[in-house]
């Protein structure tokens, strides 16, 4: 009897350790299966925001379909056509302010012109000034026939070439038909009659 207590203690003992195992088994199933409900609770919070933030891009898709929407290579066929717009501009711009420049040229040329031409024109002969008088048209054969040449130089006057030559300034008025003493140039031959 003792054998069968002994055995039915063994059996007890492996009966409860069984079912201790089985329980701890069961709690640790629990454990899992809380866990696996707390992460599907947490999937299912993810699935719904991207759910939202899906929807929200559909909205703005939806909303952009109605505004144009361009590609690189349009943006830069937009660009290439820009640029050859400035280039005729600025092409047409300079021909037109060359246009300008040369039609405002010859205006100048032509104003220059008409005063050089203005300036080359002997001016009208103003009222002779009473003060002054007529200059001498005749002139007298009574002066000597010998002589020198002599070439005027700076700063010389009819007076001064009388003075250096010994003649009479008017013999050399005469001699060289000289209506206006003031006339004479620089380089110009004389007649000096009468010259020592």
């Amino acid at each position: 009897m003792f054998f069968r207590l002994l055995m039915g203690c063994a059996l007890t003992t492996t009966a409860l350790a069984q079912t201790t195992t089985a329980q701890f088994e069961l709690a640790n199933l629990r454990e899992d299966v809380r866990g696996l409900v707390q992460r599907v609770g947490e999937l299912s919070l993810r699935v719904e925001q991207l759910e939202r933030e899906n929807a929200e891009l559909r909205r703005k898709s939806a909303a952009a379909d109605g505004r144009t929407v361009a590609t690189v290579a349009q943006l830069n066929e937009a660009v290439a056509e820009l640029n050859r717009t400035i280039k005729t501009a600025v092409a047409t711009s300079k021909t037109e302010t060359l246009q300008v420049v040369s039609t405002q040229m010859e205006k100048l040329a032509r104003q220059t012109n008409a005063a050089l031409d203005a300036l080359a024109k002997p001016a009208a002969p103003a009222a002779a000034p009473t003060a002054r008088p007529a200059a001498t048209t005749t002139f007298a054969e009574d002066y000597p026939k010998e002589g020198s040449n002599y070439v005027v130089q700076k700063g010389d006057t009819l007076a001064v070439i009388a003075k250096k030559t010994g003649a009479k300034q008017q013999d050399i008025v005469n001699a060289n038909k000289i209506s206006d003493p003031s006339l004479i140039k620089i380089g110009q031959t004389l007649f000096i009659p009468g010259a020592k």
